[in-house]
């Protein structure tokens, strides 16, 4: 019920912003930049989609094995939840690496800025932490897992055509009818880097969105080649799917990290609770954590529970 509360408070504080409240530039830069605070009770926040909610419930569990009380709320939405984080009505969440760094660099400076993420971590950690900091915004380690645009093929086109990565298509001359977004026609990442970075003969983009089981269905029955989809897709196996290495690193680093409200959470104590997931959590087990909320119907907080349980993060 509380959380309930939470979210119809954020809501109203946000739409009241929306008519006219002070802008970030307007606020005073001491509140903005705040020291380190460490309260006791910390809300963690989830987008709602399958693997953040696996992120947010793993947090919550981290946090309150270092001794903090912790609430979890579903903030489905971006444009509301960032400006949450900000204020502290929210002080964790699971982000991404790249996508976080050019949403707040795109905030700053507009939808047509250039984008400061790239395949580099080390150079897209930079540049968000650079971004987040005058927000009052603390962004921890980045870990091992990484959710990132991917492209996924048959196995047995993958076995027939000898195929492991991106250059391996592309070296191979195929024709490739691609199931992908609307966007996948002039975004980098996708079409024109296939064709200019791999040398893939993409002859045309099948508008059936990115991962959608309508997409992965097209390429299983050999309507298409290959999908957009993600590295951390939990379905691939159900229709007979396998990713291509991206070997010449066309996707931009979209490593999982965790992002706090300096004020409330910017410590130690929490930075220690929620690093330590850091070099545990690989790509590969956050597919399988997805699997098991979305093949298996298990709740995501037993799965984010038996994982950490499993991984000797929650003691005994």
């Amino acid at each position: 019920m509380r959380a309930r509360a939470l979210l119809a408070a954020l809501l109203l504080t946000l739409l009241a912003a929306c008519a006219g409240g002070p802008s970030l530039e307007d606020q005073d830069q001491g509140q903005v930049t705040a020291p380190p605070g460490d309260s006791s009770r910390l809300t963690v926040g989830s987008a709602g989609f399958t693997e953040s909610d696996l992120l947010a419930q793993m947090y919550a569990l981290l946090l309150r094995r270092a001794g903090y009380e912790t609430e979890l709320i579903t903030v489905a939405n971006r444009e509301l939840y960032e400006p949450a984080l900000e204020s502290g009505r929210v002080d964790v969440v699971p982000e991404y690496a790249a996508t976080f760094a050019d949403w707040l660099n795109a905030k700053e400076s507009g939808p047509d800025a250039e984008p400061v993420g790239s395949p580099d971590l080390a150079t897209t950690m930079k540049a968000l932490r650079r971004l987040a900091a005058p927000r009052g915004l603390t962004v921890l380690d980045p870990g091992k897992a990484v959710d990132q645009n991917a492209f996924a093929v048959t196995r047995e086109f993958a076995a027939e055509h000898s195929l492991r990565t991106l250059s391996d298509l592309g070296a191979s001359g195929l024709p490739v009818r691609l199931a992908a977004g609307d966007e996948c026609v002039s975004r980098p990442y996708c079409r024109p880097g296939l064709e200019k970075t791999y040398g893939i003969d993409v002859t045309a983009v099948d508008p059936k969105g990115v991962g959608t089981t309508q997409a992965k269905r097209a390429v299983q029955s050999g309507q298409d080649q290959m999908v957009l989809t993600t590295t951390t897709d939990a379905t691939l196996d159900a229709f007979g799917l396998v990713l291509l290495e991206d070997d010449k690193k066309l996707q931009n680093a979209d490593a999982v990290v965790p992002v706090v409200n300096r004020a409330r959470a910017g410590s130690e104590r929490v930075a220690r609770a929620l690093d330590a997931l850091a070099p545990v959590l690989t790509t590969a087990d956050l597919a399988g954590l997805n699997r098991q909320v979305d093949s298996w119907r298990r709740l995501p907080v037993d799965v984010a529970r038996a994982y950490l349980e499993e991984k000797g993060l929650l003691g005994s």
